[in-house]
C-alpha cells in the first residue's frame, strides 16, 4: 500500500482534467486509468458502481428496522473494497412490506450526507419475478405477483424522485404494460428470473427495458440445449446484461463466451452481494432466509447446494473477471464503473464532481490484488 501522496496535474485528483488513459486498448480514452508519481504498483481508477447490493459488512438490508449506524457500516465496508457508490437492493416480500422497507431506507439516506453520496438509489428485484423452479433462485415463489398499473405508480410515489431499477419477468401477466408504464415514469427496467421466450424479451425491449440482471443466475442447472434463456438473451440485440463474476455463479468458460458474444459496453458487473460479504465467515440472513457461509465463501442455504446472493466484494469481482479472461485489471475496471453509471444515466467520472472520486489500487508481484483504497473529494475513505 502506497502512503499519502499528492496526485500529478491530469491525473485522477485533477478533477479538471480526470482520469487519462494507461494505454490499454479499453480503456485509452479520458476514462480510463492513470498511474502515480508517489508509488510503484499504485494506479488510480473510477470508484466502482454495484447495481445490486443486497447487504454489506455483516448489514442485511431485508431486515425491517436496519439502523442509520448498520447504514453507515455497510457503506463504510463497500468503500474498503473500492466501491464508492451502489444500489441498495430490495428483493421479493410481501409488497406492502417492501414499500415499508423502502421508506424506512429512503428516511435514513435523507439524514446523512454520507449515505446520500453512497447510496446512488434503488433496485427492487421482485415481487414480479417467474416463480418456475430454478429460475425463482433464493426468491419465495409464495411471495411473488403479477405486477399492475397501481403496483408501479405505488413504486414511483414511495422512491419520489429517487433513481429505481426495477427487475421483473416481462412474461407475467401484465408484465409488459408494467415496463412501458414503469419507463414513462422515469424507472430503468431490466429483466430477469425469467425464462420469457424470445419475442417475449423482444417485446419488453420495445417496452422500455433495457437491461438482463445477473445472466447465468436464476435458471435451473439443466437447460434446453437448443432453447434456453442463455441464448435467447445472448440473440436479443442491446440489451445490457450483468454478471456475477465470482467464478461460480457463471463458469469461467461462460463468462469468457458471454465476453466474446458481446460488445464490451453492454456488459456490467455486479456482486449480488449480502450480509456475508465483507464479514467473516457462519450464518447469515438474507430476509426470511438463514445462509451459511464456510471458508469457501459460496453462500448457500444449510443442507442445500443452491447459491443465495454472494459474498464477493467489488474489488474482488474486478479482479476475477481480469483473471477468467486473461485480461488486466484496467480492462475490466470500467465494467464496474463507467458501464453501469452510462447504462443508468448517472453522472460518470467525467461529471466535474464526481472526478473527485476515485480509487488507489495497490497490486501484487503477480498482477493480483494487494489493496484497494477509495477517496471522495479527494479524501480517503477506504
Amino acid at each position: 500500500m502506497s502512503g499519502e501522496c499528492e496526485f500529478p496535474p491530469g491525473s485522477v485528483g485533477d478533477s479538471q482534467h480526470g482520469i487519462h488513459g494507461s494505454g490499454s486498448p479499453e480503456v485509452a480514452s479520458p476514462r480510463g486509468l492513470a498511474s502515480t508519481t508517489c508509488a510503484s504498483e499504485a494506479e488510480t481508477a473510477p470508484g466502482l458502481f454495484d447495481p445490486q447490493i443486497n447487504g454489506f459488512a455483516g448489514v442485511d438490508f431485508q431486515r425491517d428496522g436496519v439502523t442509520p449506524a448498520e447504514l453507515v457500516q455497510a457503506v463504510q465496508g463497500l468503500r474498503t473494497a473500492g466501491c464508492t457508490r451502489f444500489l441498495l437492493t430490495l428483493i421479493t416480500d410481501r409488497w406492502e412490506s417492501l414499500l415499508g422497507k423502502l421508506g424506512h431506507l429512503r428516511s435514513l439516506r435523507a439524514g446523512s450526507v454520507e449515505l446520500q453520496q453512497a447510496i446512488a438509489g434503488w433496485h427492487l428485484e421482485g415481487p414480479f419475478l417467474s416463480e418456475k423452479p430454478g429460475f425463482h433462485g433464493a426468491h419465495d415463489p409464495a411471495l411473488m405477483l403479477d405486477p399492475t398499473p397501481v403496483h408501479i405508480r405505488e413504486l414511483r410515489e414511495a422512491a419520489g424522485e429517487d433513481l429505481v431499477l426495477l427487475t421483473l419477468a416481462p412474461e407475467r401477466a401484465g408484465g409488459i404494460k408494467a415496463i412501458e408504464l414503469a419507463v414513462s415514469l422515469g424507472m430503468k427496467v431490466s429483466l430477469g428470473h425469467t425464462d420469457a421466450p424470445a419475442a417475449c424479451l423482444r417485446e419488453a425491449m420495445s417496452a422500455g427495458a433495457t437491461g438482463f440482471t445477473h445472466l447465468g443466475n436464476a435458471c435451473p442447472q439443466q437447460l434446453d440445449r437448443h432453447d434456453n434463456i442463455l441464448w435467447r438473451v445472448l440473440d436479443t440485440p442491446e440489451l445490457t446484461i450483468s454478471l456475477v463474476p465470482d467464478k461460480r455463479h457463471v463458469s469461467p468458460a461462460l463468462f469468457r463466451l458471454i465476453h466474446r458474444a458481446l460488445p464490451s459496453d453492454r456488459i456490467i458487473y455486479t456482486t449480488d452481494a449480502m450480509a456475508a460479504a465483507g464479514a467473516p465467515p457462519g450464518r447469515h440472513t438474507l430476509g426470511a432466509l438463514e445462509l451459511e457461509v464456510r471458508e469457501d465463501r459460496i453462500v448457500r442455504q444449510p443442507g442445500r447446494t443452491n447459491f443465495a446472493g454472494s459474498a464477493l466484494t467489488p474489488a474482488e469481482a474486478v479482479f476475477n473477471a481480469a483473471e477468467m479472461l486473461g485480461a488486466t485489471w484496467q480492462e475490466t475496471w470500467q465494467r464496474m464503473s463507467l458501464n453501469p453509471t452510462r447504462w443508468l444515466g448517472l453522472p460518470g467520472e467525467a461529471d466535474a464532481d464526481r472526478a473527485k472520486d476515485y480509487c488507489l489500487v495497490n497490486t501484487n508481484p503477480a498482477g493480483g490484488l494487494a489493496g484497494v483504497r477509495a477517496f471522495l473529494a479527494s479524501e480517503r475513505v477506504g
